[in-house]
């Protein structure tokens, strides 16, 4: 038995006086909403309707189901009419992780610019260069960057990419001296990120295609890309990183780019969330917000 389809027939019956008109309404045979309140009675083991060929009349059980049944319907249809007006109207807490360094310097003030938008939408911030489960621990959604897991139901939207680039400091080179290829940097002291499947691993490519991967031994390790840029800044040596990580140095001139006839890879920047069913005004709504925004905009590139 479907007792919510029980309990909507019975309370149809009630407010119809009729098995008939009930049946009409539901858009039902009269048999089966008889056979449905029938089984919510053997059910509750109790009778709530006193049925004769003229009249329905409800018992004295019948009365007090009927009112907490009408009170559980409007219950439901109001909760129904809200989650559809959720699916229209960005509101609610959005639960959003990304990495810390891409997270202050271009989510907050994207954010800043949204909430001043939508009123009804709060942000949980979670910003942490870990990997994060989002369906395990309940994100809405994370900003990503770099090559995208898609497990189970996991969607992604591009939203731009990051350019890999090579520096060091002026102290630094003036020391050392400025690498002419790859190869050089086999003799620098070189900075690791060790948040990527292999970070000993440097893979450059020259304009004709053809690639060379070095495997470094770093003296110095970090799990966030803005310490390892300030790192470099202190003159410790080389790194590759995102751009998005070095261009305040790189236009200070507190870092110099190297290697500009060698490329490292682009890695893509993406909004990642569970599902693409039933996604939420507030969700489809930041991102598709994001995506605008760094259309128009990535403040981040270096030339």
């Amino acid at each position: 038995m479907d007792r919510f389809r029980a309990i909507e027939a019975f309370a149809r019956v009630v407010e119809s006086g009729s098995f008939a008109r009930a049946a009409e309404r539901l858009g039902l045979s009269t048999s089966a909403v008889s056979r449905q309140v029938s089984d919510l009675e053997a059910h509750l083991e109790a009778r709530l309707l006193n049925r004769t060929t003229r009249r329905l009349s409800l018992t004295e059980a019948g009365q007090s189901f009927y009112e907490r049944s009408v009170q559980l319907l409007a219950d439901l249809e109001e909760a129904e009419l809200a989650l559809r007006a959720a699916a229209i109207t960005p509101k609610g807490t959005l639960k959003l992780t990304c990495g810390v360094s891409f997270g202050e310097r271009f989510i907050a003030p994207a954010i800043g610019e949204f909430a001043a938008q939508h009123r009804h939408v709060a942000f949980d911030l979670d910003l942490s260069d870990r990997a994060v489960d989002l369906v395990e621990e309940g994100f809405d959604m994370a900003i990503r960057i770099g090559s995208i897991s898609q497990q189970g139901s996991l969607v992604s939207r591009r939203l731009g990419w990051t350019q890999i680039v090579c520096c060091a400091s002026p102290a630094y080179l003036a020391r050392h001296g400025t690498p002419r290829n790859p190869g050089e940097l086999a003799d620098r002291e070189c900075l690791s990120y060790t948040l990527v499947p292999v970070p000993n691993e440097w893979r450059f490519e020259n304009a004709q295609g053809e690639s060379y991967t070095l495997y470094v031994s770093p003296r110095h390790r970090a799990n966030n890309g803005r310490m390892l840029a300030a790192m470099a800044a202190a003159d410790l040596g080389v790194i590759i990183e995102p751009d998005f990580n070095v261009s305040p140095e790189v236009k200070s001139g507190a870092l110099v780019r190297l290697l500009k006839d060698y490329s490292l890879p682009r890695a893509p920047i993406a909004a990642v969330y569970p599902s693409r069913r039933h996604l939420s005004a507030k969700v489809r709504t930041f991102v598709d917000f994001l995506a605008a925004r760094f259309a128009r905009e990535q403040a981040w590139h270096l030339q």
